[in-house]
């Protein structure tokens, strides 16, 4: 995943961070044995999904790969992997390498 930007967005990190803080006060209540409050708290995290899909949805998320360039992603992956031998050849070859 480090090569794609998987995550990398506004939607992602503001759905992300509204779900991380209902969850912070959904623990907080849980501790107090208050219900009332860890449900307010399951609601926030709920919240910070439909924001997410939302601004995912204003196009403040990842956008659509086309057929072109997912055709090109796969056989360059595929011209990396035909080259190499066994595993223990990669093995082999990485020791080398560090050597």
């Amino acid at each position: 995943m480090a090569g794609s930007s998987h995550g990398h967005t506004p939607a992602a990190w503001t759905g992300v961070t509204i779900a991380f803080i209902g969850f912070c006060v959904g623990g907080v209540f849980t501790v107090t044995a208050d219900p009332v409050g860890f449900w307010v708290g399951i609601g926030v995290v709920l919240l910070g999904g439909v924001v997410g899909l939302g601004m995912k949805l204003m196009g403040l998320g990842m956008p659509q790969e086309s057929a072109e360039l997912a055709q090109a992603r796969a056989e360059a992956g595929r011209s990396q992997t035909e080259g190499y031998g066994s595993e223990a050849d990669r093995a082999e070859e990485k020791t080398h390498q560090s050597v």
